[in-house]
């Protein structure tokens, strides 16, 4: 090959031949020198120095790479009809970790696009080093299409415009504005762990009809929970009916161990059928803080380069969301409490898994729940109304792990809860680490163990 790769085109440049919209064609060699061409399900962008291939089968392309380690890709550009040839030397295969899972999962889509999701099952990810790129001569391409919009330009602002929120709250709200109004992204979720669990919980949604604040993904569920547990982007551009990565809307069922027990499950606000999901990893230093999720009703509406810019902007939010000071209290703002009148609700707890329910209707489970019960029964018998954030950390009877970073994402989530699903009761912030509980009618408790 005449161009080695940095000369004069890069593997950044042609990214777009990698997406899978037009398969690629690998060239191999037998020890004997008889040649094989095959066609490609997958060639996967690494780094600048590398792509992974997708090993489905053990053929001759895989016997040939295992003799002979040189491989030659040609590619297409979709918008271009450009095409290039690509030299490569094969280094190891992966089965498992956070490469073959992100192959894994745009695979699955790409399988049900085709008809094949029962013949395409990814067996490892090839790992190659690019030695060369190089120009097929012959023809005009066509001329590139406009980009909609300039990412690079988006992150930049959305970045800036995320410096200056004071706390989780008008973090998270903000987030999700930028998405819209710089990316264009009409449906997204963002969701933080629960470090007791490890499940992941909704706490912040736009586009959907339902929010699904609190709706929970349990690690390696779908999309989500992959990008949560291998701590990598995942990506999918074809709708998939792969069971692994299908998180779609969904029926509460009974949870388990709790027989006869009522639902104690927030359906999953995502939509239907999705045809692009992307779920991004949002880490706080070296900890897991949350995952930002976008999806489409669209084919392959999010590239490699959308992909570039939402995991920068995660980026810069799990900073933030580390940076930010503690919730420490100050005086609070006097509000006019409503006068509780009517007949009583009854708010009924279940100590099994501190879920609350008010009238028979779900709210709320877990921390949340917890937090909530201990406001109630303090309103109860005390008479309170006001609280602080610090005094929730030090409560004995809420079951907070040992470092409690995740307090105001569960008063955001109860917070959002209340006042999507409950008339009786409502919290509002008095003051930095201040919150109120307001009662709009008289409450009855109820203890159920």
């Amino acid at each position: 090959m005449s161009a080695a790769i940095g000369a004069s085109l890069t593997l950044d440049a042609i990214r777009a031949c990698l997406e899978g919209a037009v398969p690629a064609t690998i060239a191999t060699c037998a020890p004997d020198g008889t040649p094989n061409v095959s066609l490609l399900s997958q060639v996967h962008y690494v780094d600048p120095d590398h792509v992974a291939l997708s090993y489905q089968f053990f053929n001759k392309t895989r016997a040939n790479i295992l003799a002979n380690p040189i491989a030659v890709l040609q590619l297409i550009d979709p918008p271009t009809a450009a095409q290039y040839r690509m030299e490569l030397c094969y280094l190891r295969t992966e089965t498992t970790g956070p490469l073959f899972e992100s192959m894994k999962a745009k695979l699955a889509g790409i399988a049900s696009h085709v008809g094949m999701q029962d013949v395409f099952r990814l067996l490892g990810a090839d790992l190659y080093r690019v030695t060369a790129i190089e120009a097929v001569p012959g023809g005009a391409p066509l001329p590139a299409p406009v980009a909609q919009r300039s990412l690079l330009s988006a992150t930049r602002r959305a970045c800036e415009a995320l410096r200056g929120c004071a706390d989780l709250t008008e973090l998270l709200d903000h987030s999700l504005c930028v998405l819209q109004r710089l990316f264009g992204v009409d449906h997204a979720l963002i969701l933080m762990p629960d470090e007791a669990t490890g499940r992941l919980f909704t706490v912040a949604a736009l586009g959907y009809d339902s929010s699904g604040v609190g709706s929970e993904v349990a690690p390696g569920e779908g999309v989500i929970g992959v990008a949560a547990r291998e701590r990598v982007p995942i990506r999918i551009t074809h709708m998939t009916s792969d069971v692994a990565y299908s998180l779609t809307a969904r029926d509460g069922a009974e949870d388990a161990g709790l027989t006869g027990g009522p639902a104690r499950e927030i359906p999953f606000p995502g939509l239907e059928r999705p045809h692009s999901q992307l779920a991004v990893p949002i880490l706080a230093g070296r900890r897991l803080a949350g995952v930002l999720f976008v999806e489409s009703r669209q084919e392959m509406r999010f590239t490699y380069d959308d992909e570039d810019a939402l995991a920068t902007l995660a980026a810069q939010l799990g900073a933030l969301m580390q940076a930010l000071p503690p919730a420490e209290e100050v005086a609070p703002v006097p509000a006019a409490c409503p006068e509780a009148g009517g007949a009583p609700a009854v708010v009924r707890h279940y100590a099994a898994d501190d879920s609350v329910f008010v009238d028979h209707d779900y709210l709320i489970k877990g921390v949340a729940g917890a937090i909530l019960w201990k406001l109630v029964r303090d309103h109860t018998t005390l008479g309170r109304t006001d609280f602080t954030n610090r005094e929730l950390r030090l409560a004995p009877d809420i079951p907070l792990p040992d470092f409690a970073e995740n307090l105001e994402a569960r008063l955001i989530l109860l917070q959002r809860r209340l006042e999507e699903r409950c008339g009786v009761l409502r919290i509002e912030k008095t003051g930095r680490g201040r919150f109120r509980l307001v009662v709009m009618k008289p409450i009855l408790l109820q203890e159920t163990a």
